[in-house]
């Protein structure tokens, strides 16, 4: 791969990027094919993504999924955090 990319996501606590490290790290192998790859690590409070891709193309599709799906995770669990179990 030529191309790589590296995501620090940094949360207020380690049990918030541990959530969201939980909620990403699934999709490692689902995502990634012959044209990019990825990595997903936890280290404290900060969520770190590294992508590598073949072509600047991949590159950025892998980009986007990825942020995307960081935001989709961020956004649950803030929902869940302000609501009422059962609600």
């Amino acid at each position: 791969m030529s191309h790589d990319v590296r995501f620090d996501f940094e949360y207020q606590s380690a049990e918030r990027a541990l959530l969201i490290f939980r909620s990403i790290e699934q999709e490692i192998g689902e995502i990634d094919d012959e044209r990019s790859q990825t990595t997903v690590e936890r280290d404290g409070n900060v969520v770190v993504i590294h992508v590598s891709a073949a072509d600047l193309v991949a590159l950025r599709a892998a980009m986007n999924t990825w942020q995307t799906l960081v935001g989709v995770a961020e956004r649950v669990s803030e929902r869940g955090e302000s609501s009422p179990i059962g609600q």
